[in-house]
């Protein structure tokens, strides 16, 4: 038996325009459009994505899963970050290094340090 990771799932009061936040955040594709399923992959054939889901009650406390991404260059990738509509957010973390942050709905990721080698 083998399993395929086919997507990421996320609640969200409105799920295009979180989608769309996230596509182009990430520089994704939309590849399904309604307003109970949205949908966003890095390329149309290319699997896990990310789907929004509408759900009635808004989010209240830290997730439970998060996203992390690896920048080429984290101080200009927070900035981008923020200036598209994301917000620092405190979860605890403490010093770290990396940066909190979190969506225009209030889900919480993580831009951690750039790669090295």
């Amino acid at each position: 038996m083998a399993l395929e990771w086919e997507q990421v799932i996320v609640d969200a009061a409105d799920p295009v325009a979180l989608g769309r936040w996230w596509a182009e955040a990430l520089g994704w594709v939309v590849v399904a459009d309604a307003a109970d399923e949205f949908e966003i992959r890095a390329a149309p054939d290319r699997l896990p994505g990310l789907l929004f889901v509408p759900v009635p009650e808004g989010k209240t406390v830290k997730n439970r899963l998060h996203l992390d991404f690896r920048p080429t260059d984290r101080s200009a990738e927070v900035a981008r970050l923020l200036a598209l509509g994301a917000r620092h957010a405190d979860v605890g973390q403490g010093e770290q290094p990396w940066v909190v942050l979190a969506d225009p709905e209030g889900n919480e990721f993580c831009v951690l340090g750039e790669r090295r080698g």
